[in-house]
C-alpha cells in the first residue's frame, strides 16, 4: 500500500467516531482566519480573479519564452546568448515602464567540446569493431587530455559498493567508475519525482569526488532522468580534478550487462571546460510600490541555461512567468501597495552565485524583503505552492488559495527548505519564499538534456503558472497587512 493509498485511508475513517456517527466538525462551515479576512479587502479579492482571467488568456509568456529559446537559444553562464538574454529581457521590462538595473555576477564560461565515448574491449566483441556511447561532459570538472584516455570500467551501483572496491586498489585505482544509479520511475509516477532526482542526481553532484579518492581516472554517471531516449543528461559535478560525465541510461545498463560477463574497456573524449572569468548579470526591475515602495516581493527565475537543449523547461518558462507578472499588473493598471521585483537569475546552474551576490549586495535590504516566489520546476500543470513560512502566514494566504481554485492550483504545503535555490540565502534569513508546485510528471525526462526545447511547454499549462505567479506575486505585494514572519 502505497503511503497515498494510507492517507486516503486515514482521512476516511478518522471523521467516524466511535458510535458510526460523522464529525460534526468535519461538516462545519471553513472558517476564515481574522488575519486574510482583514490583509484581504474585497476590491482585491476582485483584482486577483482579474489578474487570473487574463492571465489565462493571455499569450505574453509564451511569445518571450518563444524568443530566448529561439531566437537566443541556450545561454550558458559566460557565453554570448546569455549576455544577448539579459540585454533582452531588461529591454523587455523597461518596455513595461519598469525601473530596470543589471547587477553584476562573476561567472565562468562554460566550454563545451566533442564529448565521445565507445567500448573498445569488451566480451563478445567482433573483431575490428567498437561500440559508441552516448556521452555529455558535466559541468565543473577537469577535461580529458587532448587524446583522452583508454580504461576499463568499474560498475558501481552505490557509494558503498565503491568504498568496498576501494578495498582493493586494483578494482578501482587506474579504472573510470561508472555509477549505475537508476532514476526511479516509479516514485516519479506516483508524484515524487523530485524525491526520485535527489536520490539519484547526489552521484552525479559527488560521484567524481568519491572516483577520484579511490584513485579513478574518470567518472561516470548514469543519466538522470525518467525518459530513456538515449539522452544523456548534462549538470554540475563537485570539482574532483578528474574528468567526469553522464552516459544515456541505455548504454548504462550495456556496460554493466557486459561488465558481468568479463572485462570491458572504454575510450573516452571529454574536451569540455571551463574558460576564463567573465562578466554577466542579474537583471533587476522594480514595479515600484503605491504605499510602501522600500517593502519588496520578488518574482523570478534564472536565466542560464544548459547548453544540450535550448533552455525552454529550465528556466526560461520561470522568467517568463515572471515577466507576465509585471506585463499582466501595468495592463489591469493596478497599484500595488508594496514594490513588485522581477529577477532573472544569473548562473543557478553552475554555482548560483547569481543568488549569493544578491543576497551580499542586499544584505542591509533583508529585513524589507515581504516574500519572495521563484519557478525553476519547468512548465507542467501547476498544483498551488510549496511554501518555507509560518502556519500563521499559510492561514494569511487562504484568499489567495481561493482565486486560484478554479485552475485547481489551489494547495501551499509548508516545507522545511527553501523551495527553490535562487530564493534560499533569503529563506535562510526568515524571508517567506515560495516555490510554484508543478506536477512534474515529465520534467525529469528532458530537463539537463538536448530535448528541453519549447515544444515541451504545453502554452495552456504555460498560461495557468503564470496565473499562479502573477496572483500570488500580487497578492503579496497589495494585502493590507504584511505577511507574517
Amino acid at each position: 500500500m502505497t503511503s497515498r493509498h494510507l492517507s486516503l485511508l486515514l482521512l476516511v475513517a478518522a471523521p467516524l467516531s466511535t458510535h458510526g456517527q460523522a464529525s460534526k466538525s468535519v461538516y462545519a462551515l471553513p472558517q476564515e482566519s481574522e488575519a486574510a479576512t482583514r490583509a484581504f479587502p474585497a476590491q482585491l479579492r476582485s483584482e486577483l480573479a482579474k489578474l487570473r482571467d487574463a492571465a489565462l488568456g493571455d499569450d505574453y509568456a509564451y511569445k518571450q519564452l518563444a524568443h530566448l529559446t529561439g531566437s537566443v537559444g541556450p545561454r550558458p553562464e559566460g557565453s554570448p546568448q546569455a549576455d544577448a538574454a539579459v540585454r533582452y529581457v531588461a529591454d523587455e521590462l523597461r518596455k513595461l515602464g519598469l525601473e530596470v538595473r543589471l547587477e553584476p555576477v562573476p561567472v565562468q564560461r562554460f566550454v563545451r567540446g566533442n564529448d565521445t565515448a565507445e567500448l573498445v574491449e569488451y566480451p563478445g566483441q567482433v573483431p575490428g569493431t567498437t561500440q559508441k556511447i552516448v556521452v555529455t561532459a558535466l559541468g565543473g570538472n577537469s577535461p580529458t587530455p587532448e587524446l583522452g584516455i583508454t580504461a576499463e570500467v568499474a560498475v558501481v551501483n552505490s557509494f558503498d559498493e565503491l568504498k568496498s572496491l576501494g578495498k582493493e586498489k586494483e578494482k578501482v585505482a587506474g579504472k573510470i567508475v561508472l555509477f549505475n544509479v537508476p532514476f526511479d520511475k516509479r516514485k516519479a509516477a506516483d508524484g515524487q519525482a523530485g524525491a526520485a532526482y535527489g536520490e539519484a542526481v547526489k552521484y552525479r553532484g559527488s560521484g567524481g569526488v568519491a572516483a577520484a579518492e579511490q584513485g579513478a581516472v574518470a567518472s561516470l554517471v548514469r543519466s538522470v532522468g525518467g525518459a530513456e531516449y538515449r539522452l544523456p543528461h548534462t549538470g554540475w559535478s563537485t570539482d574532483a580534478h578528474i574528468p567526469a560525465g553522464a552516459i544515456a541510461a541505455e548504454d548504462a545498463d550495456l556496460i554493466a550487462l557486459l561488465a558481468s560477463q568479463g572485462a570491458v574497456r572504454m575510450h573516452l573524449t571529454l574536451p569540455t571546460h571551463h574558460g576564463p572569468d567573465a562578466q554577466s548579470y542579474n537583471v533587476i526591475a522594480d514595479l515600484k510600490g503605491s504605499e510602501h515602495p522600500e517593502q519588496v516581493v520578488i518574482v523570478s527565475g534564472h536565466l542560464d541555461s544548459w547548453d544540450l537543449g535550448t533552455g525552454a523547461i529550465d528556466d526560461g518558462a520561470g522568467v517568463v512567468m515572471a515577466m507576465e507578472t509585471a506585463e499582466l499588473i501595468q495592463r489591469l493598471h493596478l497599484h500595488p501597495k508594496r514594490t513588485i521585483r522581477v529577477i532573472a537569475w544569473m548562473n543557478e546552474e553552475q554555482g548560483a552565485t547569481g543568488r549569493d551576490f544578491y543576497a551580499k549586495d542586499h544584505a542591509s535590504e533583508v529585513a524589507n524583503h515581504a516574500a519572495a516566489i521563484e519557478s525553476d520546476a519547468g512548465a507542467e500543470h501547476p498544483l498551488g505552492f510549496h511554501a518555507k513560512m509560518n502556519e500563521a502566514a499559510q492561514k494569511q494566504l487562504s484568499p489567495v488559495q481561493d482565486a486560484l481554485r478554479p485552475i485547481g492550483a489551489n494547495l501551499l504545503q509548508l516545507v522545511a527548505q527553501s523551495p527553490q535555490t535562487d530564493i534560499e540565502p533569503l529563506a535562510e534569513k526568515g524571508v517567506p519564499a515560495l516555490g510554484i508546485w508543478q506536477t512534474t510528471l515529465t520534467y525529469f525526462n528532458y530537463h539537463h538534456t538536448a530535448a528541453d526545447t519549447l515544444d515541451k511547454v504545453v502554452p495552456a499549462e504555460l498560461r495557468e503558472n503564470a496565473a499562479c505567479m502573477a496572483v500570488m506575486g500580487y497578492a503579496l505585494a497589495d494585502m493590507a497587512e504584511p505577511l507574517e514572519k
